[in-house]
């Protein structure tokens, strides 16, 4: 086959095999635009025009085909790029782990029978695979960042009203946000652009990073304290001054009940299938919606008025020197150490735990592959608006990390 960008869609249309993805495009057809060339892996909840949008889900096998496309999936086709299919997820994008009973779990290919990570697995997956060369996905608490992690990719959390959402299936629409995973840092700035309402403007580079001692440094696994430390030695080699603080913005995140938005808002959301089609559910998405049922209009009231004075700590704070930690506690976990549920909701506590606090502080945050230690992340972290800010420091620190 000829090595032109529409054989190459080609291509990896026909190599988007199960369970990376849950169904591929026939008609996406590539055009010219910054993007030429490029071909992209859909998250199976963003509408692609004449395609059923599953969210991961088997309830939605019969909602009609979308009319039109997400306004992410417009932007990227105008811009030129190929569309491949949509990519298999978390069902509604509610775990950071990425297992799928529906439609199967994408796998890592940096170790043998070790998950990708989620929701946006199977985007991870396929782009780690060579199969895309982007990912669009979303982040409502890590997952974007976490798959990136765990296949060696970028993952760049948006500040969320920077991308519009138009299109997309919601989890929660207090912290949703969209996600995009990639193999090379340097496609990050021309992506988002495509993807943003107002194009990034290059900005200096931080002369300082936090490290929070009294949040994300516990539990780590050793390859993950390991990496890390190896990523601060060179952060501080390359110039950039290590302050390690003790913060009481992390002691009040971690006394919010974070998971109401989710529970609470998926139930708004997906609540008809919630109530109609339990037993068509993945068990471990509807136990976590079931949560909304112990949330009263009070306690969520209260619980959305603590994250709002959060956000507002985090913008003193964090404006100017952006926060680095592990993207995630743990090495990429074997399928099977997830069968049993106890395990599987510590283990998805604790990939989730770094990466929500972006969320919860309406930050953005981007998740670096550090050398020689495939499966651990660096994650970089700051308050709402500063994406400038992270896609000018990734790009600085590729060749360092």
């Amino acid at each position: 086959m000829e090595n032109t960008p529409q054989a190459l869609l080609q291509t990896a249309r026909a190599r988007a095999t199960a369970p990376d993805f849950t169904g591929t495009f026939t008609d996406a057809v590539q055009g010219a635009g910054p993007l030429s060339g490029l071909n992209v892996a859909v998250k199976d909840l963003f509408d692609v025009q004449g395609y059923v949008t599953r969210a991961g889900s088997i309830v939605r096998n019969n909602t009609s085909p979308a009319a039109k496309d997400a306004k992410t999936v417009a932007r990227l086709r105008r811009a030129g790029a190929g569309l491949i299919g949509h990519a298999n997820m978390t069902e509604f994008a509610y775990s950071g782990l990425g297992l799928n009973p529906h439609f199967g779990t994408p796998m890592t290919p940096l170790f043998k029978d070790r998950i990708a990570g989620g929701s946006t697995s199977g985007g991870a997956s396929a782009v780690a695979r060579g199969v895309a060369d982007l990912a669009l996905g979303t982040d409502t608490g890590g997952s974007a960042r976490i798959p990136a992690a765990f296949c060696g990719l970028v993952g760049f959390k948006a500040t969320a009203l920077t991308i519009p959402r138009d299109g997309a299936v919601t989890l929660s629409h207090s912290l949703d946000s969209i996600g995009v995973l990639t193999r090379e840092v340097a496609l990050l700035r021309p992506v988002l652009n495509v993807l943003r309402d107002t194009a990034l403007i290059k900005s200096a580079m931080p002369r300082a990073v936090i490290v929070p001692d009294n949040f994300g440094m516990d539990d780590l696994d050793p390859e993950v304290a390991e990496a890390f430390e190896a990523a601060l030695r060179s952060l501080s080699a390359a110039g950039i001054h290590i302050r390690r603080l003790n913060l009481d913005i992390f002691d009040r995140y971690r006394a919010l009940p974070v998971w109401q938005f989710s529970a609470v808002e998926s139930r708004g959301h997906h609540g008809t299938y919630f109530d109609n089609a339990p037993d068509d559910l993945d068990p471990r998405v509807a136990a976590r919606m079931a949560r909304a049922d112990g949330v009263t209009a009070i306690d969520y009231a209260r619980t959305l008025a603590a994250r709002e004075t959060l956000i507002a700590e985090a913008k003193r704070l964090f404006n100017e020197t952006p926060i680095v930690m592990p993207s995630v506690a743990i090495m990429p976990p074997k399928y099977d150490d997830l069968r049993d549920d106890v395990a599987f909701d510590r283990i998805n506590l604790l990939a989730l735990r770094n990466t929500s606090f972006a969320n919860l502080i309406d930050g953005c945050s981007v998740s670096l592959p550090i050398s020689n230690h495939p499966g651990a992340g660096l994650m970089i972290t700051a308050s709402a608006g500063q994406d400038e800010m992270l896609v000018t420091m990734a790009e600085s620190l590729q060749g360092v990390l």
